[in-house]
Formats: structure tokens, sequence, C-alpha cells
């Protein structure tokens, strides 16, 4: 599996209410038409505050996060590369401003349970003096491990970024994100139990280590695909 992940911030001519209704009604519907996609989802931005943890934010300001899946690299290659994708972009610039892509492999490490739940994502830049490499041997380590022993944790995925792009570059200096959280508890009440817990105190002193900023959402889903 592959996930396709765009970084949206509303135009600043476009009221809120709007952004949402055009991005769910209209453009929902158009980027749906992909050919091999196998889920797409939007995460409407609700609530941008560091919510429960104290580490250094990054600079994102965002409005949304789409996430569509593929089987494999060549079948959202060959979406990309079709006649359905010429109308996206253009759609996209009557709403918002596209910041980034994402490509990531995704890592669940806790499944999502039933709904309704409460999602919180978080953009993950790692520290200068850490390699991608080791990046990836702490965070699908003992830092997946860790977040693992949450209470009241309903589901966790961990999305490694293995290519990007966002105004016109597609290296690191471009769009410096390394990795993107799911996280999903029955309420934000959980939430902030969850990261006040001896777990919570483990996996915070951990990302110390590796992780230099983490710029966190509480996000609303909707499912397209």
């Amino acid at each position: 599996m592959i996930v396709r992940m765009g970084l949206l911030e509303r135009r600043p001519d476009v009221p809120p209410d709007e952004f949402s209704r055009y991005w769910r009604e209209v453009h929902g519907p158009l980027a749906a038409r992909l050919p091999g996609l196998r889920r797409y989802e939007q995460n409407l931005v609700t609530d941008r505050s560091q919510l429960a943890i104290d580490h250094a934010r990054g600079g994102w300001v965002l409005d949304g996060l789409s996430q569509l899946r593929f089987d494999s690299r060549e079948a959202m290659d060959a979406a990309a590369a079709s006649p359905a994708m010429a109308p996206i972009g253009p759609d996209n610039d009557r709403f918002a401003v596209l910041r980034g892509i994402l490509v990531t492999e995704p890592n669940p490490v806790v499944p999502v349970a039933d709904g309704p739940l409460v999602k919180r994502m978080s953009l993950l830049r790692r520290r200068p003096d850490i390699s991608a490499e080791r990046f990836r041997e702490e965070w699908f380590g003992f830092h997946a491990e860790a977040v693992g022993r949450f209470p009241a944790l309903a589901g966790y995925t961990q999305n490694l970024v293995v290519a990007r792009q966002a105004g016109g570059g597609t290296g690191y200096e471009a769009l410096p994100v390394d990795g993107v959280v799911e996280m999903w508890f029955r309420g934000v009440e959980e939430l902030r139990a969850a990261f006040s817990s001896p777990a919570a105190e483990v996996s915070q002193r951990h990302a110390l280590d590796f992780i230099a900023e983490i710029t966190t959402f509480l996000v609303e889903v909707r499912r397209v695909v």
C-alpha cells in the first residue's frame, strides 16, 4: 500500500465553510475518479494547537490533509499520468494552496477501532544530526512500541515519507517532513489522559532523541472512496 498525501492551506479569499464545502462536494468527487484509487479520505483540520505535548512545533498552517491510497507506487504513478488527473490541479487552485505532496508507506501499529473516534495527525521532522535511516529505525522500533502502550489508544499508524514534492522541488529541503502520525481516541479527554500517562512520558523523552519538530492537528475525517 502507498499513500499520496496533499497538504492544503485554505486560500485567504475563501471562507472556512466554503473551503470545507467545496473540498467535499466538488473537489472530492473529481479526485475520486482517479484510476486504481483504493481509498480516499479528507482530513479537515479542526484544531491547530500543540495538543497534549510539549515539543517544538513546525511552521505548518494547514486546513486539510488528503489521503489517497493505492496498491503500489506504480498504480499511484499511473493515476497521476492519467487524463483524470489533469483537472485536479486547476480545481484545487480554486479553493486552496497546495503546500506539498507526500508519498508515504503506512505502518499500522495499532488497528483502528470502530467509531466514533477523534483523530490526531502530526507532521514529524527529524533532528538535523539524525539520518533518514536512523529516523526510521528509532520510529519504527522503540518509539512504535512505546506509543502502542498508550492507554485508551484506539488506533495508531506511522506513515514514513518516501518521496515528496513542493514548489517544483522534490528534495528534502523542498518539504522537510519525515513522517506523518495518525492516532485515534474515543474523545479529546481520552487523548489528553493518554498523553499524561507514564507511557507518554517514555515516548516523549525518546522523541527528543531523534525528532526536531512535531506539528499536530485534530481533524474531522470525511471518506470519499
